[in-house]
């Protein structure tokens, strides 16, 4: 059922073109440093009272000239809508567009700070333009208040749901164009999907390396379960909610060894969101069964955020004792000796660092 809301309409309710002229401006802008300001008398605008607030030596940058736009005052002590425009005046009072800013429409506070620009207008440039005359020169702001007339009916903007029609595509492989052998399984998709978010599978699809693929092409080294999870990511920007098993809100076993497999195969097509989604659920996974293996997926794959964790936790000697005694430590020894020798330099005392070192130099 289609959902609808208020949208308030407005209109221009009143306008007025100020003029504020700058005399003896070298005189000026000695007197006024870096952070301090002059003020144009109030002037009125749809029933409330504004000024215009410059900066010669600007409010934070001595190269340009700062000006804002105030409500003095409000009948109602309401906030105000309008619309503003600044600019540097020539001779015939008209704006000079090199030395003026666009219209900009803002919310104003009453007695508040007001809207404007830092750098509105570059000193060096209207020192040389031949708008300063007799040592002077005019600023233009023009204003129009918008009035509230009431409001329309409109429906509401539903959030995004590309993720959910590109999902339905690949599920019903409509208009697929390239098929993909995995683990005994074959997998249909689209090439344009691939390309445009992975630059792997674009050079493999479209590029130089084209030339020596077929189809089907099989990918080797990948569980055919985590190539389906990583097409899932590829058409949806999402993962699939954590297994039923999992318990008490939070992750079964199985979940955190995929989040191993797929920053793998993110790595591997260069997919970077996959790969950081894939690296905060490790790090949030530690334990002594996961942490050698998890170290060594972070030493391969330059997941320094990762690396760190593990190091950390196995800063504990029980932590250690007990990663010794997991399933990886032996891939871990055999794959990344080089990590644990940091892991061995980082565990000694501070002043050992001739050991440290020698250890790192081995």
């Amino acid at each position: 059922m289609a959902e609808y809301t208020r949208i308030p309409v407005a209109v221009v309710g009143e306008k007025r073109f100020h003029v504020m002229k700058i005399e003896r401006y070298s005189r000026a802008k000695q007197l006024l440093i870096t952070g301090r300001r002059t003020r144009s008398a109030c002037f009125s605008v749809g029933g409330h009272s504004w000024a215009v607030q410059c900066y010669l030596n600007g409010d934070t940058d001595p190269d340009f000239i700062s000006l804002y736009l105030l409500l003095d005052s409000s009948n109602d002590a309401r906030e105000v809508t309008a619309e503003f425009r600044f600019s540097v005046l020539d001779k015939d009072g008209e704006a000079v567009d090199s030395l003026s800013r666009t219209h900009c429409t803002r919310t104003f506070q009453p007695k508040g700070l007001g809207w404007g620009y830092s750098s509105c207008v570059r000193k060096a440039d209207l020192e040389r333009s031949a708008h300063l005359r007799d040592d002077s020169f005019s600023i233009g702001c023009d204003v129009a208040v918008m009035k509230a007339i009431g409001s329309r009916v409109a429906r509401v903007v539903p959030p995004s749901d590309l993720h959910r029609h590109l999902g339905d595509l690949l599920k019903s492989k409509d208009g697929t164009d390239v098929t993909f052998q995995v683990g005994g399984e074959s997998f249909s998709a689209h090439r344009s999907v691939l390309a445009a978010r992975s630059s792997v599978f674009k050079a493999e699809l479209f590029g130089a390396m084209r030339e020596n693929t077929v189809d089907p092409i099989e990918i080797r080294d990948m569980e055919a379960d985590v190539f389906m999870s990583l097409l899932r990511f590829i058409y949806t920007d999402s993962l699939l909610e954590a297994s039923p098993d999992s318990g008490d809100g939070g992750e079964a076993p199985g979940d955190v060894v995929m989040a191993g497999h797929l920053l793998v195969a993110a790595d591997r097509y260069n997919i970077e969101r996959l790969k950081l989604i894939c690296e905060r659920k490790l790090c949030s996974h530690i334990d002594t069964n996961m942490v050698a293996t998890s170290l060594a997926l972070a030493e391969q794959h330059g997941c320094h955020a990762l690396k760190e964790a593990c190091l950390q936790f196995l800063a504990s000697p029980s932590n250690l004792e007990g990663m010794k005694a997991s399933e990886g430590y032996k891939h871990l020894k055999s794959s990344c000796p080089s990590v644990l020798k940091e892991l061995v330099a980082r565990l000694l005392p501070a002043e050992l660092k001739a050991a440290k070192d020698i250890i790192m130099e081995i």
